[in-house]
């Protein structure tokens, strides 16, 4: 079975061979963009998202409809995936995203969940 080009992930603790395929490079691919604040990579100041910028700001209407169309432009961007739905959940110190996304060649479905957390950075499950 050919899996395509292979890629290197350098933020995958549990990826030991430096390769990942299909899905998992997808998500990935997703989550890498979500480590970056908008503005931060070199030559392309639209990648990353706004949200290190906001995590200790209050969550007003504003800021949500914000936050919203960011996850939602990010996701809309990669041509591998469909975005279904985003919620913003307010926790005590910071932000979980969670955003329903279909794998568009493998018709899979699934929920990422991303969380800012002011103290503890950036995780996702």
């Amino acid at each position: 079975m050919d899996h395509g080009p292979r890629a290197l992930i350098t933020n995958n603790p549990d990826n030991r061979n430096y390769s990942t395929y299909d899905i998992n490079l997808i998500k990935q691919d997703i989550i890498n963009h979500f480590h970056i604040r908008k503005g931060e990579k070199i030559n392309n100041a639209d990648f990353g998202t706004i949200i290190w910028n906001i995590l200790y700001d209050p969550l007003t209407d504003n800021v949500k409809e914000a936050v919203a169309k960011d996850v939602t432009d990010i996701l809309n961007n990669d041509p591998r995936v469909k975005l279904d739905g985003v919620q913003l959940i307010e926790q005590e110190y910071g932000l979980q995203i969670v955003a329903s996304v279909t794998y568009k060649n493998y018709n899979i479905s699934e929920t990422l969940r991303l969380n800012f957390d002011r103290d503890n950075g950036f995780s996702a499950n």
